[in-house]
């Protein structure tokens, strides 16, 4: 049996747990299960790691959060063990130098860290893929967003009284993590993680550092190009050259697009083409802060939301009867902070 290096104490009723929870500042606000030493075991047996073992370093700070603190959290934050190798695999992204950790989880606009979840694993714990993505009600989906940002909050110091200086901050960082509906997607797309390099039967997941959501999306026409030119003039209140911008994209365009016979890459040209702004509107509204073709932008110039055609990401998701795409910027126009895509690494042989 493994040994917990974590201080233990003794407590009367689970009441009695919670509360000291609240008052040691171990909780995001909501309350959070005890985490007893026999609960944090079972997480350690389930995955198969060591409990010293090191997933994620704050780069600033030097902070290490092990897989022994991750387990703790991710009890807290009410996941089953089952769902834990997905939170130690969206903790290893988020140590990614280019995910840029410390930069886009405490810079002062506020960002969130959006989890995509791909795969069987998404069948096998019951994520939600579809009706109310975004919202509450699906346990596996809320504690595992959840688990991510408890990590931060108590092993890295990003919270209000330590590291956050977070203006207004961002409701994501409660929990925002989805699953990709990937029995949605057109024929001859591919899921995420497969279009990211890994095999079609694995299970992974992909952490973004996520702005405030855009919703766009039009219901008069089947055409492709009337729906994305809605999208499109959403997307135009973000700034130019984004590197790197998330859509999730729900079932019914999706059809559109499978009848027009329509790619992703299709799409990115589409939204590349028609997604701009007249420089003078962008340098009136100060949105060249991020860019590096700045200097060079004349005020007549018609300059892209996306950098190029490939910097955006599409993910099917969402429930039937709405023709709508969710619009996810990320931290810096993408250009400092890049979305990382792990594999989900399970005990032994267990099949996913």
């Amino acid at each position: 049996m493994a040994t917990l290096a974590s201080q233990q104490y003794t407590v009367e009723s689970p009441l009695e747990a919670i509360e000291l929870c609240y008052r040691m500042g171990w909780t995001d606000g909501l309350p959070v299960v005890p985490p007893s030493q026999q609960r944090v075991l079972q997480f350690l047996e389930h995955a198969g790691r060591e409990p010293s073992q090191p997933v994620l370093v704050e780069p600033v700070t030097g902070r290490i959060v092990t897989v022994e603190k991750a387990a703790i959290n991710a009890v807290m934050a009410g996941c089953l063990p089952e769902h834990f190798p997905v939170v130690l695999a969206a903790l290893e992204a988020m140590s990614d130098p280019d995910f840029n950790l410390h930069g886009a989880t405490l810079n002062t606009g506020g960002s969130a860290v959006m989890a995509v979840v791909n795969g069987p694993i998404v069948q096998r714990i019951g994520m939600n893929s579809g009706v109310a993505l975004f919202c509450p009600g699906n346990r596996a989906n809320a504690t595992i967003g959840r688990a991510l940002h408890l990590v931060l909050w108590n092993c890295t110091g990003n919270r209000p009284d330590e590291l956050d200086k977070t203006v207004m901050g961002h409701g994501g960082r409660y929990s925002m993590c989805i699953a990709e509906r990937e029995e949605a997607l057109p024929q001859g797309w591919q899921p995420f993680h497969v279009e990211r390099g890994l095999p079609a039967g694995s299970s992974a997941v992909t952490v973004f550092t996520a702005a405030h959501p855009l919703q766009a999306g039009y219901h008069g026409s089947p055409d492709p190009k009337e729906i994305l030119i809605n999208v499109a003039d959403t997307m135009t209140v973000l700034p130019p050259w984004n590197q790197e911008l998330l859509m999730v994209v729900s079932p019914e365009i999706l059809r559109h697009f499978d009848k027009a016979r329509w790619s992703k890459a299709d799409v990115g040209e589409f939204l590349f083409q028609e997604a701009r702004r007249p420089g003078y509107a962008v340098r009136r509204a100060h949105k060249f802060r991020y860019s590096y073709h700045a200097q060079a932008a004349g005020d007549q110039d018609m300059l892209p939301v996306l950098d190029r055609p490939e910097a955006l990401d599409i993910v099917a998701g969402g429930g039937e009867g709405g023709a709508f795409v969710l619009v996810v910027a990320l931290y810096g126009n993408g250009i400092h902070s890049r979305s990382i895509t792990r594999e989900v690494q399970l005990k032994g042989t267990q099949e996913v």
